[in-house]
């Protein structure tokens, strides 16, 4: 798995779509799914909502807050189905700078997110930051 990290609009599906050749068809985009589907609501959160048969997976972020609404830890759900996402590109916005949010669901959704950030870092082969559209190995 390679997990791809950095701030918003910074050029991480882009940057995973050129180093791989991969087309926009074999993305999944968690935002842009719950919008369309509207099927992630509170308590239905689990790695099956998202479709693993793409290899790249977009915007896990908000996979994340979904979790934080549900009251089920991400990390667990994705450790719990690890296989389908052994061989994804794994995407995420880093929320972890800047202001700390007042509203206590969103700092549950900034942490949620950071130790999300630690579990799939340490299980991947390689994790790449990604900042002003250029990638930084991490590992």
């Amino acid at each position: 798995m390679h997990l791809i990290f950095g701030g918003a609009y910074q050029g991480k599906l882009e940057y995973a779509k050129a180093r791989y050749g991969y087309t926009d068809q074999e993305v999944y985009d968690c935002a842009l799914s719950k919008k369309a589907e509207n099927s992630k609501v509170c308590g239905e959160a689990s790695a099956n909502s998202i479709d693993f048969s793409k290899v790249v997976i977009d915007h896990l972020e908000e996979f994340v807050l979904d979790c934080v609404k549900s009251g089920r830890e991400a990390k667990e759900l994705l450790a719990m189905d690890s296989e389908l996402w052994k061989d994804s590109v794994l995407i995420c916005t880093d929320i972890s700078s800047g202001i700390v949010p007042c509203d206590a669901e969103l700092r549950a959704w900034r942490e949620m997110t950071g130790r999300t950030l630690m579990y799939l870092g340490a299980e991947a082969c390689e994790v790449t930051r990604i900042f002003c559209g250029i990638p930084q190995q991490i590992k």
